[in-house]
């Protein structure tokens, strides 16, 4: 029998959150049915995380456990929970609780109005200052390569129809970024503000290294605005040379300069040769990330399963 949801959760480095999470879900979820299945990723944590995973699959069968061989990272991990999402609705939630198993009620509540799509947005992050303003920071400049524009208040937490994973699922490209394919899959979509808890243990894995190479490895796959600034920043730098060149002429006929200078001559050089690099950088990016896409490697690898 098909289950009415399947809860998707990636899991690393929460050995200590795995029963509370599990046992959370299935009360909430169990006020609506007691046809669901939780289906647990573990993305190669370095603790027994997997051990409690397996724990609670054989205390309960709806519950079901994926392995990877290594360490993916959280939407490649999210990427596997959904391509064995049976449900006809698939609530994704990070797994340190401070996606609340509480609001899945509420959610569901609103989808029922004819959303395909209901978004959690956290309309108090119970993150450090510094984190949330690097994902301010981060979503506005986001904005702005892309042209859409993105709540940093919202993030994975949400429940989706069966056609928008289905959709989802489809989009076979090598970076995984799950809230951007969510908007670009479109259907129709809403948000609640939902409360965010704090973490219940540890801390995030997300430092500022993960995070800047999370936000470069998004603005190259979603946007080529960095190519059009580049050719804007050179089409501008182009017209003042040709103005500044214009100047020197006419000072040089009105006997203005009698001796060129070596110091202007030096400083243009390493002008336009650090915009060369620059300019040669980002295309490079570019070249990069369609050489990993060609090589059509697995998305992730799974070790093991359960249930």
């Amino acid at each position: 029998m098909k289950p009415l949801f399947s809860i998707v959760s990636p899991v690393y480095r929460a050995e200590k959150i795995v029963d509370t999470l599990v046992e959370r879900i299935t009360t909430e979820v169990s006020k609506i049915t007691e046809n669901f299945e939780i289906i647990l990723v573990e993305d190669g944590s370095p603790d027994d995380s997997w051990q409690k995973i397996t724990e609670n699959c054989q205390k309960d069968t709806r519950v079901k456990g994926i392995q990877f061989s290594r360490n993916f990272g959280q939407h490649y991990a999210i990427t596997a929970g959904l391509d064995q999402a049976r449900g006809e609705w698939v609530i994704v939630m990070d797994c340190d609780l401070q996606d609340r198993p509480e609001e899945i009620i509420h959610l569901y509540t609103k989808a029922q109005e004819g959303y395909d799509v209901v978004l959690a947005r956290r309309h108090q992050r119970q993150d450090t200052f510094l984190k949330r303003f690097f994902s301010w920071a981060f979503y506005r400049v986001l904005s702005y390569l892309t042209g859409v524009q993105h709540d940093p208040a919202v993030a994975n937490f949400g429940i989706y129809h069966q056609k928008v994973i289905e959709a989802v699922c489809q989009m076979r490209e090598s970076i995984r970024v799950f809230p951007i394919m969510v908007r670009w899959v479109g259907f129709r979509q809403t948000k609640i503000d939902v409360v965010h808890a704090e973490r219940e243990e540890g801390k995030t894995s997300y430092n500022f290294k993960r995070l800047l190479n999370l936000a470069l490895d998004i603005i190259l796959a979603y946007s080529d605005k960095p190519i059009r600034l580049t050719i804007k920043a050179g089409f501008f730098i182009s017209l003042l040379s040709f103005v500044f060149a214009v100047v020197i002429v006419v000072r040089y006929l009105l006997g203005i300069i009698e001796v060129a200078g070596y110091a202007s001559l030096i400083v243009s050089i390493w002008f336009f040769s650090g915009l060369i690099m620059m300019t040669l950088g980002v295309i490079g990016l570019y070249v990069g990330k369609t050489f990993e896409g060609i090589k059509n490697r697995p998305i992730y690898i799974i070790t093991d399963r359960y249930n």
